[in-house]
């Protein structure tokens, strides 16, 4: 009985510890029942707006990028409708039964497939997967008829790219592409996100800013299986600019034509403005391969290419000039007093420095009237002596030799003008005077690119005054963005050497008589047109280095210059035939587009009779034969 009493006094809890419980009992559901206030009362509509929010789906509607026209409005570079297939990973129901289905329905290898959803293993689970571009009207049917079962599968309209056929124009234009994760890296495309389309070269990159537009989105509302059932509200896109380029298309037609089945380049450019009318490079590429996600196959055989279809070979190409370095000399020569009162007899060649340097004819007493349009080697040896290394160098970067000359296009390349300083920071070693002979006829080291060439030649045909090369007309740049985009090309650009009038006059009619009867370019002359020019063969290997390799075939370089008129021009054009035998057979090449310029002037001042021409767009603009895919047509003596 005591024992009993004990025990029930022991359990028996103390009743301050009692009340303590039951006011933490109190508190805890005070909390709760104010928390549960909170959720029903005061926060019901940010809740509400939360539980909607679970239901509406953000759709991009992606900006087209602006057209691109030719200086007379013509269309060289339009969009097409397209159709791309992306996975929403948050609506996967089951991947290892899907994913199969989807590669089966879309066409794509299995395998594929699950590499690219590998590759966003690491990304955000909210971020669409793009699976499949330019997707087929059957592949559109496959995804609507799927909804149910493959919710996960979204389709998104947008605009792509539509390039010109064969290739035309197509290193001056550029493509477009997917931006790259190291692309993303770099502060300049702080305002690109993953899977956003960018200019990739030429025109393309450069004005990708005005081209490209800003995207907008849809608020759709979709059920549970991920179909829509409505829609919220929009914010449209901003369509890029449309862009209106310096390029004639029937210039650039005639260029294309002419250079067709050779490599190298041709470039046409008015020497009053600067503005460039023409410019081709061959090999060429299609564009419209970039336009939807090339094949790294495909990609592997273009940059492996021993002939580089993918270089502009109009600014980028750095090639020995040849004789075409004979108008600098000139230049050179007579501003220094030197070349004016110079007469070297020609026996075929002459010894400079204990080496015999050949001619490539015995052309008696030259002085400097007959040196340009008869290109005497044997007189530019002797001249180069007389001027010496330095003096060289420098008419030659007065020029703009050995530097960009600020086109408006990307990775422009600077050639080489060789120097006494040059040689010793690339070299480590000094100049000797017996270099200086094969520099004074554009062979050794010296090396330009075509649009070099355009530039010097014609502003030393227009008394000295050079104007920086562009292809997109001034007032088509957001005056807020001039600056920008001038910083952006740096180069010699606009600029005056002045030189005597006996210079130049002397200059231009040796050009004129290079194309005359005598002349190296003879059989290219223009019946009446003021059609004036110099030739350039560059060796690309000796003679003993070819016999010692045993290499066969063309072994040269052949390069024109040509204008219209002779002083002052209207037009120059520079040819780059590579492999080519003579100079005089790169100036058949410039006189074609040279005859089309004038034609077409003469034609809309009323002096040529009209002439029924078939339109230039349509064939130069490739047209999808549905609105999924596109198919386009295939393209088909002087040292």
């Amino acid at each position: 009985m005591e024992s009993n009493a004990l025990s029930g006094r022991n359990e028996k809890l103390p009743t301050g510890r009692l009340h303590a419980a039951q006011y933490i009992a109190a508190l805890v559901l005070a909390i709760l029942l104010v928390g549960l206030w909170r959720l029903q009362v005061l926060n019901t509509d940010s809740f509400r707006v939360l539980a909607e929010a679970n239901r509406i789906r953000k759709v991009p509607v992606l900006a087209p990028r602006g057209k691109i026209f030719d200086r007379e409005g013509r269309l060289i570079v339009d969009n097409y409708p397209s159709v791309s297939c992306f996975l929403l990973r948050e609506q996967m129901q089951n991947a290892a039964v899907d994913l199969p289905a989807i590669a089966n329905g879309l066409h794509i290898p299995l395998d594929q497939l699950q590499a690219t959803v590998k590759r966003f293993q690491h990304a955000p689970k909210y971020e669409p997967i793009p699976v499949k571009e330019d997707i087929t009207p059957d592949e559109q049917a496959f995804v609507e008829a799927h909804r149910n079962e493959l919710p996960e599968l979204e389709t998104l309209d947008e605009q792509r790219r539509l390039y010109p056929p064969g290739g035309f124009a197509a290193h001056m234009i550029g493509y477009v592409g997917e931006v790259s994760e190291e692309m993303l890296n770099d502060p300049q495309y702080s305002e690109y996100e993953p899977g956003d389309v960018v200019g990739r070269s030429g025109i393309e990159k450069t004005y990708d800013a005005i081209l490209r537009g800003r995207n907008g989105s849809r608020d759709v509302v979709v059920n549970s299986h991920g179909r829509e059932i409505g829609q919220m509200g929009e914010t449209p896109a901003v369509p890029g600019h449309d862009l209106r380029l310096t390029i004639d298309l029937d210039l650039q037609k005639v260029a294309e034509q002419a250079l067709q089945g050779h490599n190298g380049a041709i470039v046409a450019m008015d020497p009053h403005t600067g503005e460039i009318l023409a410019m081709v490079s061959r090999p060429t590429f299609d564009p419209n391969e970039f336009s939807v996600r090339i094949k790294k196959a495909d990609w592997d055989q273009i940059i492996n290419d021993p002939n580089h279809p993918m270089l502009n070979k109009a600014i980028q190409a750095q090639l020995a000039p040849g004789s075409t370095f004979k108008i600098i000399m000139s230049a050179a020569g007579l501003e220094e007093n030197i070349a004016e009162n110079l007469h070297v007899f020609c026996n075929g060649g002459g010894t400079y420095y204990g080496q015999y340097h050949k001619c490539d004819k015995r052309h008696g007493m030259v002085d400097i009237d007959h040196a340009i349009p008869w290109s005497c080697d044997t007189f530019f040896y002797t001249l180069a002596d007389k001027l010496g290394i330095e003096t060289i160098a420098k008419y030659a970067t007065e020029f703009g030799l050995g530097q960009k000359t600020g086109i408006d296009l990307p990775e422009e390349a600077t050639g080489i003008v060789p120097s006494e300083e040059w040689k010793l920071r690339n070299y480590h070693e000094k100049w000797y005077a017996g270099e200086t002979i094969s520099v004074g006829i554009g062979q050794g080291p010296v090396t330009v690119t075509p649009i070099q060439l355009a530039r010097s030649l014609s502003g030393i045909a227009s008394g000295g005054v050079m104007r920086r090369p562009h292809l997109v007309f001034e007032d088509e740049i957001p005056d807020d963005q001039k600056d920008e985009y001038a910083q952006m090309f740096p180069g010699s650009g606009e600029k005056t050497v002045p030189l005597a009038a006996s210079t130049w006059e002397t200059i231009t009619d040796g050009m004129a008589a290079a194309t005359s009867p005598g002349g190296t370019a003879d059989a290219s002359h223009l019946e009446g047109i003021d059609f004036a020019g110099k030739t350039g063969t560059a060796q690309t290997v000796s003679h003993d280095a070819a016999a010692k390799l045993g290499l066969h075939g063309s072994l040269t370089n052949a390069w024109f210059v040509g204008m219209t008129p002779r002083r002052n021009p209207d037009i120059v054009v520079v040819a780059l035939w590579e492999g080519g035998t003579w100079g005089a057979d790169a100036a058949h090449l410039v006189a074609a587009v040279v005859n089309e310029y004038v034609t077409k002037q003469r034609r809309a001042a009323g002096n040529l009779p009209p002439e029924v021409v078939k339109p230039v767009t349509p064939d130069v603009i490739a047209k999808p034969q549905s609105t999924a895919n596109v198919q386009s047509a295939k393209p088909g003596g002087d040292l």
